[in-house]
């Protein structure tokens, strides 16, 4: 089989499109049946393409053994309830339609999207069955999402299927008041998606497109449906938009990470920019301010070449508001750089070591960057206690190469 890498990729792509369309027809509580059938379809063209080379279309190929294989899971479950249940022998014989149209597949993965966000699953729980279903995540991949093992992983995912069975949670759209209630949790799953593509740790990548893509793509669909086209999902989408503009700056031809500092701005895409500022413009209406506004606006300022005094100021500013409705220490880490461009790297300093995230390896690598020039012994310690907690060889690269230049 040539081109290894097309199933994972098409996993990765489609698998969850299979599912969520074959939830829709067999009903949310057999979403293990769906799972089923669509990991087989994998199997099979793992196995077929192995021996008879890539289809010419390989999309169309897994849809229509995913669909042989629905139909023979339901004929085979109709001569079985026919057999067990006279009353069932009455029913009219028919053909059992698997609908894998485009429009279908867009709706099933919407209302997919909202009956995994149902009140009765915990929201740890929405966002691992989002990631593993809607997603593709691996196993592995969610662990790393909740900083966990497998283990309890894979006993959140079964407690969270019993309890759709339990409730009997159905796959549509909720009214316009439960879209409001649900719509939070699924702008988390789709941010969550857009990060671990902008920051991956999966297959020693430290940029995966693929995932940021599709993660906005799943934006677009809400955006495209009347009733969930809200502020908050124009300002996700404008935050997309603009971290998008800098993919091509972000990783030199090895796949190593860039940082912002050291970015060629030239490779910046202002198309994308641009569609970035559309959105946010768009966020703008209504009364609510979500931190996706917030974050966007600061993504905005990072589009911005000029390295002045005010684009610091701005971007701090902004930093002390986000904090305010939505604190997070990875977001409060980040406000320190902007305060040392602000104002100064020891007044920043001072503020990154009040933080302690002594096991986060961005706590050390900052660090390493405000204490160069002031006190490059120290700079040289931080940037070493930043080497034990890396994950990927780019990222060991770059801060050795820190720690090469302190030395010579």
């Amino acid at each position: 089989m040539q081109n290894p890498e097309i199933i994972p990729h098409l996993f990765r792509t489609e698998y969850r499109k299979i599912v969520s369309v074959l939830c829709r027809r067999f009903g949310f509580d057999q979403i293990e049946t769906a799972e089923d059938i669509a990991s087989d379809t994998f199997l099979t063209a793992a196995q077929a393409w192995s021996y008879k080379g890539i289809p010419p279309n390989p999309t169309a190929w897994l849809y229509s053994v995913a669909k042989n294989k629905a139909k023979n899971h339901l004929q085979r479950n109709t001569i079985f309830e026919s057999k067990v249940s006279p009353e069932i022998q009455t029913a009219e014989t028919y053909e059992p339609e698997i609908d894998l149209s485009l429009q279908n597949i867009s709706d099933s993965q919407l209302q997919m999207m909202f009956a995994i966000c149902h009140p009765a699953i915990s929201p740890e729980a929405q966002i691992g069955l989002s990631l593993r279903i809607l997603c593709g995540f691996g196993i592995d991949e969610v662990a790393e999402a909740f900083l966990t093992n497998k283990e309890t992983i894979n006993k959140r995912l079964f407690r969270a299927k019993e309890k759709i069975r339990n409730e009997k949670i159905e796959i549509e759209m909720p009214g316009p008041a439960e879209i409001d209630n649900r719509l939070e949790n699924v702008l988390t799953i789709i941010y969550l998606l857009f990060s671990e593509g902008y920051y991956s740790v999966s297959d020693n990548q430290v940029l995966r497109k693929d995932l940021c893509f599709e993660a906005m793509r799943l934006c677009h669909m809400l955006i495209e449906n009347e009733g969930t086209n809200k502020p908050p999902v124009n300002a996700l989408l404008s935050l997309m938009y603009f971290h998008a503009s800098r993919f091509e700056a972000r990783t030199d031809q090895n796949g190593g990470l860039i940082l912002y500092e050291d970015q060629d701005t030239n490779l910046w895409n202002y198309d994308l920019v641009t569609k970035g500022a559309f959105y946010l413009n768009l966020a703008t209406t209504g009364t609510q301010l979500s931190k996706y506004h917030i974050e966007a606006s600061i993504a905005y300022w990072h589009t911005q070449k000029n390295d002045s005094k005010q684009k610091w100021e701005n971007i701090l500013q902004l930093y002390n508001r986000l904090l305010q409705i939505a604190y997070s220490p990875i977001a409060a880490l980040n406000r320190t750089f902007a305060l040392a461009k602000a104002n100064s790297p020891e007044e920043a300093i001072i503020e990154a070591e009040k933080l302690k995230l002594t096991g986060n390896q961005f706590y050390y690598t900052l660090l390493g960057e405000l204490y160069t020039g002031i006190d490059n012994e120290q700079a040289k310690l931080n940037f070493e206690k930043a080497l034990t907690l890396i994950k990927t060889p780019a990222d060991n690269a770059i801060i050795q190469g820190k720690i090469d230049k302190l030395q010579n």
